[in-house]
């Protein structure tokens, strides 16, 4: 167990409001953690994502194993000096990056062997030498390595890959020191509720500091993720983090909390602002459209993110238009204070005990995405991350 603590302070129907407290600061939760895989937030300085207030962040095991290596980041004082962050940072382990390579890998009960997407390097991790990485890295919540499944994998695989999360699981708990560090497991099961319910009772029986959801948000229908997550979260400890692996749009937040989720993480708020798409109260707006080409205004009005202080609509339009560097720096600090701002009313409401009135008139008003261009959307993008077409 880590020194780290986890208080609940308020709940509202299955919505909780609570503070996670570890070595490098207090963190309001419910809390949504921007990606920074590689050491880093996309277009923004470590000074730039605090300043949209939030303060804890995910950065990935297996690409910064890859590059610059986990000795050069230990030699040089631990992520957190190496990348100048000095809030909570929480690193996955890789598994759903090596699991996304497929022809790349090869996994045994020993761990998994894979080849670099980068230069084709033989490389191997197991659940022993994923604890050691993410010890030298120094972040303050460590994960378990685990198999995920694709969303279609059918019962039996999908069984298979959770007893197989299961042992590694126990194996990451032997190997893990007593210290600073929360390590956090993975509850794995696909789309399959008895699985879901087997895994978090194996998980919960071995006491670990917090529990996530994983394989969610990878391709499955969104009414089956929350599906999931809502059978699931009950069986987590009530004293405990719960942590709902990739998912973070706006609505989905609002919708998961009122799931008992504490933590989220998704690289789509920085994402999508690169590509024009902007967060508004009514829902994502994009910034290309000939409608903004002279818009004298913020983006949004009343949001006080450094973006809509200084600039209008026009220009932002204009530099995505130019292709210019700074339009993706400036969408990025928008969606990132939008997605803080949310966060932040989401937990006002529930310590008011107004969570439900809150979440209704949130979705009333937030325009989303469909769930077919949704669906089609993550396709192509998975698509990219695996380097092959998917069914």
């Amino acid at each position: 167990m880590s020194n780290s603590t986890f208080r609940l302070d308020k709940t509202c129907s299955q919505a909780r409001a609570g503070e996670l407290t570890t070595a490098h600061g207090v963190v309001p939760t419910p809390v949504l953690c921007p990606v920074g895989t590689q050491a880093s937030v996309k277009t923004l300085t470590p000074q730039e994502v605090k300043a949209t207030g939030l303060g804890m962040i995910l950065a990935n095991t297996y690409h910064l194993y890859l590059r610059p290596g986990i000795p050069t980041i230990e030699k040089l004082g631990g992520l957190h000096k190496f990348m100048g962050w000095d809030g909570t940072i929480l690193t996955d382990s890789g598994g759903y990056q090596v699991f996304s390579l497929a022809r790349l890998r090869k996994v045994t009960d020993e761990g998994v062997t894979f080849r670099s997407h980068i230069d084709g390097s033989q490389h191997c991790l197991t659940p022993e030498n994923v604890i050691a990485y993410q010890e030298s890295l120094g972040s303050d919540i460590a994960m378990v390595l685990d198999e995920v499944p694709p969303h279609d994998a059918g019962f039996e695989k999908t069984r298979a890959a959770m007893i197989r999360t299961h042992q590694w699981a126990e194996r990451c708990l032997k190997a893990h020191p007593c210290g600073d560090q929360s390590l956090y497991a993975i509850v794995q099961g696909g789309v399959y509720p008895e699985l879901r319910k087997q895994s978090a009772e194996a998980l919960v029986r071995m006491d670990f500091d917090g529990y996530a959801i994983g394989g969610l948000s990878i391709g499955e229908p969104k009414r089956v993720t929350f599906d999931i997550t809502e059978q699931t979260a009950p069986l987590l400890p009530v004293d405990k983090p719960r942590y709902l692996m990739g998912v973070g749009a706006p609505e989905d937040i609002v919708e998961c909390v009122g799931l008992g989720i504490d933590i989220f993480d998704c690289a789509l708020p920085t994402r999508v602002a690169r590509n024009g798409g902007l967060y508004t109260k009514t829902g994502r707006v994009d910034i290309l459209n000939a409608a903004y080409h002279d818009k004298d205004g913020p983006v949004e009005d009343n949001c006080d993110c450094y973006t809509c202080r200084t600039f209008s609509a026009a220009y932002l339009h204009h530099l995505f238009k130019s292709k210019e560097l700074l339009a993706y720096r400036l969408a990025t600090i928008h969606n990132l204070a939008f997605m803080s701002r949310s966060v932040k009313a989401t937990r006002q409401s529930i310590l008011n005990g107004t969570f439900n009135e809150f979440r209704a008139d949130f979705l009333a008003v937030y325009q989303t995405t469909d769930e077919v261009t949704r669906l089609d959307q993550k396709k192509k993008w998975l698509e990219t991350r695996t380097n092959f077409p998917l069914p």
